[in-house]
């Protein structure tokens, strides 16, 4: 410890210093020490005060204090004191509370006065942010041009030195002798005994916001779920600088950061998540925008309403300086107001003047500090990009879809009412529930538990000539397993669902393994869902399926990507296209591809690549503009922390060869045709549609026989032969195997 230094005891030189509750200095005294330690000569008590150096101390080695520190210190003029800098630790002295004791400073001619505690307690903190507070201090200060008389009553200190199980500072509130003010710092007034004074305020004195940030943050309460993740990271990186006094954050070099962007799908939570930081923050309420209500049709108005809502923070700002509150401002669909410069048609550009000064504000020459904005949007690619740089909306957190520990916790905050009155049966399994769910949003899942609800209801409804309500069974009434399945199969789809229910029809009548070609083709879609499921280095994966027409390819890609079960599956077939322009089937595929880049994992089939592609082999024709869009689709890497499976069939390898499209497939399988009898004989006998002594007869007539007969083709000629009386059924499905030319008899 470096020797104290010493200085004499003087009368602080001007009154208006002497209401600062700060010991003075000289201009050139203890530069770049903010508070010190004092103790008398003779004396063991010390006492913590902050210093102000001021050009009306003209000697060295003097300090200034009022008469109220002079007494409460015991210090006489004259005086030798000990000196040596002292440094707040900001995670163990931030004052959390501090109570004071008031009343008039000349109590001569005074009458009973009632004060607002919420006022007084506000100026209070912008004159003596981050100015030293020691229980019994006694100090003067200024409000509505009169001067009040204090005394420090008690003092408690936030310690932020404990940390939860997610990382997240804890603070805990302990009693302190001494402490630093913050300005988020509780200020509490209290009236001296025998005092004329008398307080009114929301909370007997106590500030209208009482801690930036509140570590007890429960998200079930709060009613928001399958965030959890998120909200640390937006604690993170926009909130923890805010927990710390400005003196850390300047020897940091270090700025807050003043804009959020949520996106992410309609319904994930982004409009409740900035609710609820806005709440988390025990803030100035936030002011909430839409991005339409902007805009007005006057040149000039659309600026003005945004300087508006940033008036009342620059106000406050030049004002409190770093004392100042924070003002939250929430843009709502902040595309319809920050589409990227000259993107928009028309001459007024008012688009285009609405971002300028939307970008002044938040990084403009006058920087304000006390601001935060946050915006949500569901296209982040319409946003300029001036708007996201670092300085502006610089963190930028994705809010998509939850997964199945998000679902179930979703699901039990929309459950938990009916659960604490028994209006949930027994047999209803959240667990079931949230597996069930894949791709579904909050909004959702919410209103998923509303058509369970409706679906329950509606059982006590007779719908006869009248509708009558069965009321002996309304206290009766309980939710049941039922109800939330019946809800999912019809009234609740998602809207980045899959293409399961497509999916079905190709696999109604189940897969036939007839051979090894197919189980080689099913083991390697088993392989390539495995990597895209567990590699860590591969985020696209694509897979071609090819083979003569009739083999089963679309029933094969259905069967690996249904098994795989991966959250979003999505069938791009031509037949869902039929008659769309070339414009138009480039944006249903992109669309497609936009959807599964929403979901942590997902599968595309694109089926019969050639005729998406409008292939004709006669010119031959196509459509380029389709075949461009595919190609860049087939290599492009969804987002970070996304991945992507997409299977592809063809009946024309040579095609996507000519194409240069085959090369984008990282595998390639085969689907063969039935070549064999032996391979006749299994589907035979799989299908159960043939007496045993048919099935031989069909194999005397086969052995030895070329045969070229996709799976697809024989299924269908067997459900012909199936309407044949027994006995002739061999014969006719021998016929219409020679009369397809699918025998080769030389």
């Amino acid at each position: 410890m470096s020797q104290p230094m010493i200085f004499k005891a003087v009368k602080c030189p001007d009154e208006e210093l002497s209401i600062r509750n700060r010991v003075i200095v000289s201009e050139n005294e203890l530069p770049n020490v903010k508070h010190v330690s004092i103790s008398l000569a003779d004396s063991r008590r010390n006492f913590v005060f902050t210093i102000q150096q001021h050009s009306s101390m003209k000697r060295p080695k003097e300090m200034g204090f009022n008469a109220a520190h002079r007494k409460w210190a015991d210090i006489m003029l004259g005086a030798e004191l000990k000196v040596q800098p002292y440094t707040f630790n900001p995670k163990t002295e931030s004052i959390s509370t501090i109570t004071i004791e008031a009343d008039f400073f000349s109590k001569k001619g005074q009458q009973s006065t009632t004060l607002d505690s919420d006022k007084m307690a506000e100026e209070f903190s912008q004159e003596f942010t981050y100015v030293a507070f020691t229980e019994e201090q006694q100090l003067a200060f200024r409000y509505d041009k009169k001067l009040y008389s204090a005394k420090v009553k008690n003092i408690q200190v936030l310690d932020l030195t404990k940390v939860d199980t997610k990382g997240n500072l804890s603070g805990i509130p302990k009693p302190s002798r001494l402490g630093f003010l913050a300005p988020n710092s509780v200020i509490i007034f209290e009236k001296a005994e025998g005092s004329l004074l008398s307080f009114i305020g929301k909370s007997k004195g106590k500030m209208s916001h009482t801690s930036i940030i509140n570590p007890d943050w429960d998200f079930t309460k709060l009613g928001i779920g399958g965030l959890d993740d998120e909200f640390s990271g937006i604690f993170r990186r926009a909130f923890a600088s805010r927990v710390f006094p400005p003196e850390v954050i300047e020897q940091l070099g270090m700025k807050h950061v003043r804009g959020i962007l949520l996106y992410g799908p309609p319904g994930t939570g982004k409009t409740l998540m900035a609710r609820q930081i806005g709440k988390m923050l025990n803030a100035r309420e936030p002011q909430i925008v839409n991005g339409p209500q902007i805009l007005d049709k006057y040149v000039g108005e659309s600026e003005a309403n945004i300087r508006k809502l940033f008036a009342a923070a620059e106000e406050e700002e030049k004002r409190c300086g770093p004392a100042s509150g924070l003002h939250i401002i929430i843009f709502d669909e902040i595309d319809a107001i920050c589409k990227a410069r000259g993107s928009v048609a028309g001459n007024s550009a008012v688009h285009d003047t609405v971002v300028n000064q939307l970008l002044t504000k938040l990084d403009g020459v006058e920087q304000l500090n006390n601001i935060l904005v946050i915006g949500m949007t569901n296209r982040k690619d319409m946003i300029d990009e001036a708007l996201t740089r670092p300085g502006r909306l610089e963190v930028q957190m994705e809010i998509g879809l939850p997964d199945e520990h998000g679902r179930t916790q979703i699901l039990n905050i929309h459950t938990e009412t009916m659960r604490n009155n028994n209006k949930m049966a027994s047999d209803v399994n959240i667990a079931e529930l949230a597996s069930v769910t894949k791709n579904f949003s909050g909004a959702e899942i919410e209103g998923l538990v509303r058509a369970a609800q409706s679906t329950a209801m509606n059982r006590l409804i007779k719908a006869t000539s009248k509708v009558e309500v069965d009321t002996e069974a309304i206290e009766k009434l309980k939710i049941t397993r039922a109800d939330f399945l019946h809800a999912l199969q019809h009234d609740i789809k998602p809207a980045f669902g899959s293409s399961k229910e497509e999916l079905d029809v190709f696999l109604g009548q189940g897969i036939l393994v007839w051979g090894d070609p197919v189980h080689r083709v099913l083991t390697d879609g088993e392989l390539v869902v495995s990597q895209i499921k567990n590699s860590d280095q591969i985020s696209l994966m694509t897979m071609l399926l090819e083979g003569p027409p009739g083999t089963g390819k679309t029933a094969l890609a259905a069967k690996i990507s249904k098994d795989s079960d991966l959250p979003f599956l999505k069938l791009c077939s031509p037949e869902n296209m039929i008659g769309y322009t070339e414009a138009a089937k480039c944006q249903v595929i992109k669309k497609i591809f936009d959807d599964a880049y929403k979901s942590p994992l997902s599968c595309i089939i694109i089926d019969d690549i050639e005729r998406l592609l409008d292939y004709v082999p006669v010119g031959p024709r196509f459509s380029n503009l389709v075949l461009q869009a595919m190609l860049v689709l087939l290599k492009k890497n969804p987002p970070k922390g996304h991945k992507l499976l997409i299977i592809g069939t063809t009946s024309r390898r040579d095609v996507l060869q000519d194409f240069e499209m085959l090369s984008l497939f990282k595998t390639v399988a085969h689907v063969s045709a039935i070549s064999t009898s032996d391979q006749l004989i299994k589907v035979l006998n799989d299908c159960e549609v043939f007496s045993d002594q048919e099935i031989k007869d069909i194999q005397h007539r086969t052995t030895g026989k070329h045969l070229f007969i996709g799976i697809k083709t024989l299924i269908t000629l067997i459900d012909m032969a199936r309407q044949m009386e027994p006995g002739e059924r061999a014969d006719r499905l021998s016929h219409l195997l020679e009369d397809l030319g699918a025998i080769d008899f030389n």
